[in-house]
């Protein structure tokens, strides 16, 4: 836990991004977190505390780990949850995403929970509601409480974030939980390097403060953290790589690879995973250092501790902070 001053309130209405967070708004989502970790582990785990409160899942990319648990969040809460499928809505039938914000703002929810494939577009709709929205996943720009729960998981385990040294390896160019880590990490005191083939490393990612390498063993060694992504294949519409299985040799995590590292280094992945593809099946369920089955548990604590900060952060009709 911190010692942050306990005056620190989050400033913002919405939760877009990660990108411009103060050490001291991140640290209180990370300690709210806290006591929802224990609240979950509990036989009885729900709360009150949003009863008569709705939330909103509006999902027009499917995800089922992150919808799942942000349901999960808003109901512990005593929140009313409602799940959109936007494959049956009208936005299928032609309206627009302005149009699908005006009817929802219609319906005075206190929470949207947007995920988008364009980078943007949970902005622009945030814009046009009186509710608090947050972000789930926009294209590749951000996914910030993945980054939120990724740094739960490593502040459990290490006590601290500050003076770390991270290794984001994979698919860094469709990755916004990489570009979220990167803000986090950063601000939070760690170093971070980006490992990956040259193809799937955005020009000028060394502008945001991270080493880059394009040698696995080489970007590996000494670190505390290894952090593996997905290969998006679904957003690749060139050949990035010559084969998966040429892929995998050159930057899967096996164990010859995570020799590199502190022997006491922690391996994640924020899921779903492709197994021998990105990581070898014996690392990713090593009881021992794997954190992957801790992220998912985290996300929820942490999804709930989102939901709580901001339904409480929203002014009422006489401007008053509720």
């Amino acid at each position: 836990m911190s010692d942050a001053p306990k005056d620190i309130r989050y400033s913002q209405r919405h939760l877009l991004g990660i990108e411009g967070l103060s050490p001291e708004e991140i640290v209180l989502f990370l300690d709210r977190s806290e006591s929802y970790v224990e609240q979950n582990r509990q036989a009885d785990k729900k709360k009150t505390l949003l009863r008569g409160r709705t939330i909103i899942n509006l999902f027009f990319e499917s995800s089922t780990r992150t919808r799942t648990s942000f349901e999960l969040a808003g109901k512990r809460l005593g929140a009313d949850v409602i799940n959109m499928s936007v494959s049956t809505s009208a936005i299928k039938k032609g309206e627009t995403l302005m149009d699908t914000a005006m009817t929802l703002n219609a319906m005075h929810p206190d929470v949207l929970v947007v995920r988008h494939s364009a980078s943007g577009a949970v902005k622009l709709l945030s814009e046009k509601v009186n509710c608090a929205v947050i972000n789930a996943g926009d294209g590749s720009h951000e996914h910030p409480t993945q980054a939120l729960l990724d740094a739960l998981t490593i502040r459990r385990r290490r006590g601290s974030l500050s003076g770390l040294l991270v290794a984001i390896c994979g698919d860094i160019t469709h990755s916004r939980v990489a570009r979220s880590n990167i803000y986090l990490l950063s601000t939070m005191g760690a170093r971070v390097r980006l490992i990956a083939p040259k193809t799937l490393v955005p020009a000028a990612m060394e502008r945001m403060g991270v080493e880059v390498f394009h040698d696995m063993n080489e970007g590996l060694k000494g670190c505390d953290i290894v952090m593996m992504l997905r290969l998006q294949s679904e957003r690749m519409h060139a050949n990035y790589f010559p084969s998966v299985r040429e892929y995998f040799h050159f930057f899967g995590l096996d164990y010859e690879k995570l020799e590199n590292t502190k022997p006491d280094a922690l391996i994640m992945h924020p899921g779903p995973m492709n197994r021998g593809v990105e990581i070898d099946s014996e690392v990713a369920d090593d009881f021992g250092r794997s954190v992957i089955r801790e992220q998912v548990e985290m996300g929820v604590a942490v999804r709930m501790a989102c939901l709580d900060i901001l339904t409480h952060n929203q002014p009422d009709e006489g401007g008053r902070n509720i």
